[in-house]
């Protein structure tokens, strides 16, 4: 198959899902290629707004060919940069053609506003499209607030899912985080995205013996990911477990903000902060780990689960997390904002591990992740799904 990729965002703004898709499928023997346009923010990086190239330009990302574009974002001028990232993607679409030829389907990531564009070159090309949804309730939220009566983008959006072929979420419960949003009246199924197995192999740990157990909590340092909540449990968890420790990354976790809160707390000596990693920093600090935290209020797919149980540590999450990362043997949940449920989930995980008696086995549940999100799991359901809709599009 011939397969365009079509991002909402890339980076230096995310994109990692796409990326992570296109080389699985480019895997499996497809030809994929990736029409990015970066909005780029003035608020974020001034320097970036000024000085990124104005030319698009072919370049290769990971073996996978990128057709850019530097797009210079207006502020507070929300629709007049819709309308223009979308023509700017049309155009890269059909300068893409032109060259290459048409491909046999366009997979778009999240609606907003890829799934949109990806809508409108479907009609001009007669080409079928998916789209596959990362996006919370939560960010689509902070866009659209509660009240969408008068919010012109939505019906937009609601119409590039109701003329998808298909549209993946990530996990099945998203369809029914966004329905306020999005509604229902879509084709949908879900496909998990992918995470490295290769790379978060499983690695035992090292016993106990007299050393500190060590949690550990991988995501930026904002309200939705419930740093707040972890740290009030973790503070009652040392109450009664002293020999703890809780080791913190991302993006922001090293900044005044984060390090005065936890500065503040009695526990703050058993509180290691570690700021934005890298994929082996993320990684050193799972296999240094005994178990993962996650205590966020809102989630589509925290990929960080899966990577640390596929290292061969259990979790404890909220109930953010979607039931197809609820791994029997290694995922515990508590409630979103549930402070006394948390610290008891971590002083049990404390206990089970100390007991030899324990059942746990981290490398079989190292192997159901495989099972479940590697890349070629993954690919192999995209390819199966998109050859359908590609063979129905065409009787």
């Amino acid at each position: 198959m011939k397969i365009v990729e079509i991002p909402s965002f890339f980076t230096p703004y995310g994109g990692e899902f796409c990326l992570e898709q296109s080389k699985t499928l480019k895997a499996l023997g497809h030809d994929v290629s990736i029409i990015a346009n970066v909005q780029l923010s003035i608020r974020r990086s001034l320097y970036k707004y000024l000085f990124t190239p104005y030319n698009r330009r072919n370049m290769v990302v990971d073996g996978i060919p990128v057709y850019r574009s530097d797009m210079r974002g207006l502020p507070r001028s929300v629709k007049f940069n819709v309308n223009h990232w979308v023509s700017i993607v049309r155009q890269m679409f059909r300068e893409h053609v032109k060259r290459y030829g048409k491909p046999d389907i366009i997979h778009a990531h999240c609606v907003k506003w890829a799934g949109f564009a990806a809508s409108l070159i479907s009609k001009e090309f007669n080409i079928p499209f998916v789209i596959t949804e990362h996006l919370p309730s939560m960010i689509l939220k902070e866009e659209f607030g509660d009240d969408i009566t008068n919010v012109w983008q939505i019906p937009l959006l609601k119409q590039a899912y109701k003329e998808a072929d298909i549209v993946i979420p990530v996990a099945a419960e998203l369809v029914d985080d966004i329905e306020q949003y999005f509604g229902r009246d879509y084709r949908w199924t879900s496909i998990s995205n992918t995470i490295d197995v290769d790379f978060f192999h499983y690695q035992p740990r090292t016993p106990l013996n007299g050393r500190n157990f060590r949690f550990c909590c991988l995501a930026l340092y904002i309200p939705r990911k419930g740093y707040d909540i972890l740290f009030q449990a973790f503070n009652k968890l040392v109450k009664t477990n002293p020999d703890v420790e809780l080791h913190i990354a991302g993006r922001y976790t090293d900044f005044p903000e984060c390090q005065s809160v936890v500065n503040a707390l009695p526990c703050a000596d058993k509180i290691i902060i570690h700021g934005e990693l890298n994929k082996n920093g993320v990684r050193d600090v799972l296999y240094n780990s005994d178990c993962l935290i996650l205590p966020s209020r809102s989630e589509a797919q925290p990929l960080v689960l899966l990577e640390a149980m596929s290292t061969g540590i259990p979790v404890i999450s909220t109930e953010c997390a979607p039931k197809s990362l609820r791994i029997e043997g290694g995922c515990t949940i508590v409630p979103i904002d549930g402070i006394n449920q948390m610290t008891t989930a971590m002083s049990d995980i404390i206990a089970a591990t100390a007991d030899p008696a324990t059942d746990f086995d981290g490398k079989l549940l190292s192997s159901k992740v495989a099972a479940l999100a590697s890349p070629q799991a993954v690919g192999k359901r995209l390819s199966a799904l998109f050859e359908d809709i590609i063979s129905s599009f065409a009787s």
